[in-house]
């Protein structure tokens, strides 16, 4: 089990959170590079997967990024730096839209979309010798529960064991959570600076796909989940959305090894939302609730502390679940 302790100079979810995306050590002391390769989707569009090969044969370990992640967030390339020092093969599947150049298709990426994680397992499962190791962050890890959740039984033949890290899996308390106060200030607006232009970017490339002034005048995520992803992925609006997307209803349907590892001072997701021992239905699920770590966040160490103690443990786990 993760057993983490804030640095004494960095108190609270928040700084937690912003140092480790901003400011602290990833592993290296220079950005790792990346092989990419574009895959073509059976819808006519295309992602792009980064990936860092090992030189023998060797586990395969698959990370899906966070929401407007990418492979060099901060958590990517402390991943990159474990699977590095372990010989193993790291892939980091782009959801659509996320990579640096924007997708083609009439439509983005959302919290439940298990068909595209399923599709991208299969492909990769494809050239592995063994099962996938497969960790989901934030965003990306609510996406990879629900896959496992809905491919029940079947999903063991693809991954030997999924972790989820951060994630929303309550979306309704976690978008009320990041729409108020501090959070609304900082995280919302930040998100909503990358999201507003890909969308109205979008509606340059398909004219009248939703409404664009009210996009434009969208102040939360609440509102753009409303006006753009839920329509544009087949979902009523965001409580629909949000209620069908996220895991912590289905946790019982786990049928292979499932770490959800979650801090309990994560500004994104309140605690008051985590499942409890008795909550989740089955004997497939490990919960890590640390008191700290804020939001993908785990900073470590001396001044000015690094992120890779929690890819460390994850991987850890993934290798040994238990």
């Amino acid at each position: 089990m993760l057993q983490y302790r804030a640095p004494w100079w960095l108190p609270g979810g928040h700084a937690q959170t912003i140092w480790a995306a901003t400011l602290a050590g990833r592993g290296a002391s220079e950005p790792w590079v990346f092989q990419r390769e574009r895959w073509a989707t059976p819808d006519g569009d295309f992602i792009d997967v980064d990936f860092r090969f090992a030189e023998r044969a060797a586990p395969w370990v698959v990370l899906f990024h966070g929401l407007e992640g990418s492979s060099q967030s901060a958590y990517a390339q402390a991943f990159a730096a474990q699977a590095q020092r372990r010989g193993w093969t790291l892939a980091i599947p782009h959801f659509r839209g996320c990579s640096g150049e924007l997708n083609l298709a009439p439509r983005a990426y959302h919290s439940g979309d298990y068909e595209e994680i399923g599709w991208i397992l299969a492909r990769l499962r494809a050239r592995s010798n063994q099962a996938l190791q497969v960790a989901g962050v934030s965003l990306g890890g609510n996406a990879l529960l629900r896959w496992a959740q809905e491919a029940g039984e079947a999903a063991s033949q693809t991954a030997s064991a999924v972790a989820a890290i951060c994630s929303p899996i309550d979306l309704a308390a976690c978008g009320q959570a990041i729409g108020r106060g501090f959070s609304r200030q900082v995280y919302t607006r930040m998100f909503l600076r990358s999201m507003k232009p890909k969308a109205l970017a979008k509606w340059q490339q398909h004219p009248g796909l939703f409404d664009r002034e009210r996009l434009r005048a969208a102040r939360d995520l609440y509102e753009f989940d409303n006006l753009f992803t839920a329509p544009l992925h087949g979902f009523k609006n965001t409580e629909d959305y949000w209620a069908r997307a996220s895991a912590k209803p289905h946790l019982e349907r786990l049928r292979l090894p499932a770490l959800v590892l979650n801090a309990r001072n994560d500004p994104f997701v309140p605690a008051a939302c985590l499942p409890t021992a008795s909550e989740v239905g089955s004997p497939y699920v490990r919960l890590w609730q640390p008191e700290s770590g804020g939001h993908v966040g785990f900073p470590a160490g001396p001044w000015p502390a690094q992120v890779v103690d929690m890819p460390a443990a994850v991987l850890d786990w993934l290798a040994h679940p238990q």
